[in-house]
C-alpha cells in the first residue's frame, strides 16, 4: 500500500503524522511512503531524513493525496484537504467530528474511509491513540494556566505553588481520566492545592490511592461543582465522552460567581468544550476574557511540543497503522478496536456517538461493509 504523509496546515501545528523512524517501519513491512516536502520540519526532520528512511518526497499535498492509498495525519483535515480525499482512500488521523458538522459533511462527500485516532479502543476499554496526547495536554494545561494567571496576562497574579507563608493557587480538575490525572500530577508537583471532580466512585478511589492523599477527590454533583468552581483560581476542563460532544458543565451564568482573573483551561475543546463560553483558540492567540475569567481553549495543545508529541503519537499509532496498511478496510472488519475507530465509510457515518451529536443517521459498520 502507498502511505501518504502531508504537512499539517492547521495554525501552529508542528506535529507530523509519521516520523522518519515510523516511515522505516512501514517501508520494511513492504509499503511505499510518500511524504510532502518539509512535513517533518516542525520536529526537526529533514526531507533527507525521510529519504534515508525509504520515503519518496513530493512537492505538494495535492500530489501526496493523489498518489496515496492511505493518508496518515495528526489533526483533522482542513477544508482545502477535504476535496483531495476520494473513495476507497483511508484517512487515519484525529477527527473530533462530534462538534464539527462541516468537516463531517466534507468527509461524507469525499467517499473516503476515515478512522479516528480518538475512538480506537484497546482490550482494556481504553483509548490508546488518544491517551498519549491526553497525557501531553494534561501536563501542558497546568503550564498554560500558570502563564495565564500572571497579572500582565489578565490573571489574578498568583504563583501556582505559592511560597512559604503564602497560600498556593486552588486548581480544580473536572474529570479524573488521563487528561485530569496528568494535569493534577503537574499541579501537585508545582505545589498547588488540587481537587479532582468525577462521577465515578471507583475512579475517585483509584485517584485517592494514586496521589496518596495529596489531592482532594469529590463526587461531582451540581452543588459540589459550583462550590469548587466558584472558589477556584484555575479550572481544568478534562471531561471526555468518547466520540461525542463534551457536556457543558460550567454555564455562562456561573462565571459571574467565579473569582475575577481566574483561569479556565478547556482541554475538551476538540469535542466542543465543557464550558458554555468556550470557543477554539490557537497558539498564536490562545486566551480571551469573558466576565472577568480568562479562557484558554487551544484546540491543538500538544502541537506546542511537537517533538515529544509526534514521538508519543507514533509509538501508539504504529501497530494500528500497519494493520490498515497490510489489510486495508479488511483490518477494520477483523479488528474490533479499529472498528471502534471507524467514523466514516463511503458517504455514511458509522459512529453512533458522532451521529447523535450531529443529528445525522448512523449506519452500522456491518451494514456499510455489505
Amino acid at each position: 500500500m502507498k502511505i501518504g504523509v502531508p504537512k499539517e496546515i492547521k495554525t501552529h501545528e508542528y506535529r507530523v503524522g509519521l516520523t522518519p523512524g515510523a516511515v522505516r517501519e512501514y517501508v520494511v513491512a513492504g509499503h511505499g511512503v510518500i511524504v510532502e516536502t518539509d512535513a517533518g520540519a516542525g520536529v526537526g526532520a529533514t526531507d533527507d531524513d525521510y529519504r534515508r528512511a525509504g520515503a519518496t518526497i513530493l512537492d505538494s499535498a495535492r500530489d501526496v493525496f493523489a498518489s496515496s492509498d492511505m493518508i496518515v495525519k495528526v489533526k483533522e483535515p482542513q477544508p482545502s484537504e477535504w476535496t483531495l480525499l476520494r473513495e476507497n482512500q483511508i484517512l487515519f488521523t484525529y477527527l473530533h467530528l462530534a462538534p464539527d458538522l462541516e468537516q463531517a459533511k466534507g468527509l461524507l462527500t469525499s467517499g473516503c474511509t476515515a478512522v479516528a485516532y480518538e475512538t480506537v479502543t484497546d482490550a482494556h476499554g481504553g483509548l490508546p491513540l488518544l491517551a498519549p496526547m491526553s497525557e501531553v495536554a494534561g501536563r501542558l494545561a497546568i503550564e498554560a494556566a500558570g502563564a495565564a494567571l500572571r497579572r500582565h496576562a489578565g490573571g489574578r497574579g498568583l504563583l501556582l505553588g505559592g511560597v512559604p507563608g503564602v497560600q498556593p493557587a486552588r486548581v480544580v480538575v473536572l474529570g479524573g481520566g488521563v487528561v485530569g490525572t496528568h494535569a493534577a500530577r503537574m499541579a501537585v508537583g508545582l505545589g498547588a492545592e488540587v481537587t479532582i471532580l468525577d462521577r465515578s466512585l471507583p475512579r475517585l478511589r483509584e485517584l485517592d490511592e494514586l496521589f496518596d492523599g495529596r489531592v482532594r477527590t469529590r463526587f461531582s454533583t451540581i452543588d459540589v461543582l459550583e462550590n469548587e468552581v466558584f472558589a477556584a483560581d484555575v479550572v481544568i476542563g478534562a471531561v471526555l465522552v468518547p466520540g461525542a460532544s463534551a457536556p457543558k458543565l460550567v454555564s455562562r451564568g456561573m462565571l459571574g460567581s467565579m473569582r475575577k482573573g481566574a483561569v479556565i483551561v478547556d482541554v475538551a475543546i476538540d469535542q466542543g468544550g465543557c464550558f458554555e463560553t468556550s470557543r477554539p483558540t490557537t497558539h498564536a492567540d490562545p486566551t480571551y476574557e469573558v466576565d472577568g475569567v480568562i479562557h484558554y481553549c487551544v484546540a491543538n495543545m500538544p502541537g506546542a511540543v511537537p517533538l515529544t508529541s509526534s514521538q508519543a503519537l507514533n509509538n501508539a499509532t504504529l501497530p494500528f497503522g500497519l494493520a490498515l496498511a497490510n489489510k486495508g478496510f479488511a483490518a477494520v472488519l477483523e479488528n474490533p478496536h479499529l472498528r471502534a475507530g471507524l467514523n466514516v465509510h463511503r458517504g455514511r457515518l458509522t459512529s453512533k456517538p458522532v451521529a447523535e451529536s450531529l443529528g445525522l443517521p448512523c449506519s452500522p459498520t456491518e451494514q456499510v461493509a455489505a
